[in-house]
């Protein structure tokens, strides 16, 4: 009886599977007919491809000029501007940013004035006209009540030095 059991659920399944397999089958008669509307369209106009014309070769006859692509004689130039001295012993100012370093004040003495520059850690300096501070070899122009003048030599980007003017104002 077991057996017989077992032969009609197999029988069962295969039918059941072959019915699933037939429903899927049907039901394209739209896509058919879509497909058939569209072949049945008149065919369209395709523009033709664009005239090519053939390459005309050039002669570069300016070798002797200056390159456009390179700056105009950067040593001429360096060697004209500013320049730093490369030889001179570095100050101790020299290793802050400019706008790293306060004036806390000045100091009289003998004739001399003094600017009190303090760095970020707390320890202020003196500083007088010639002396170095910042990281650009700005030199210390002239020390007044409420500001030390410096003046920078900046890198120009192609070899050469130009100057320019900052100032350290007194902190509140």
């Amino acid at each position: 009886m077991k057996l017989r059991t077992i032969h009609w659920l197999r029988f069962g399944a295969v039918v059941a599977f072959a019915l699933g397999a037939a429903g899927c089958g049907g039901g394209n008669g739209d896509l058919l007919e879509y497909i058939d509307q569209i072949k049945a369209r008149p065919g369209g106009r395709i523009e033709p491809l664009p005239q090519i014309k053939p390459y005309e070769t050039f002669a570069y006859e300016a070798q002797a000029l200056r390159s456009p692509f390179m700056p105009d004689s950067p040593k001429g130039r360096a060697a004209a501007g500013p320049r730093p001295e490369a030889n001179r012993p570095k100050e101790y100012l020299e290793q802050f940013p400019l706008d790293t370093l306060k004036m806390v004040g000045t100091l009289q003495r003998d004739n001399n004035r003094y600017a009190l520059l303090q760095t970020q850690d707390g320890l202020v300096h003196r500083v007088v006209p010639g002396n170095y501070v910042g990281q650009n070899d700005g030199r210390v122009v002239t020390v007044t009540d409420g500001e030390v003048q410096v003046e920078e030599l900046v890198p120009d980007g192609i070899g050469g030095f130009y100057k320019r003017s900052a100032a350290i104002g007194l902190a509140d």
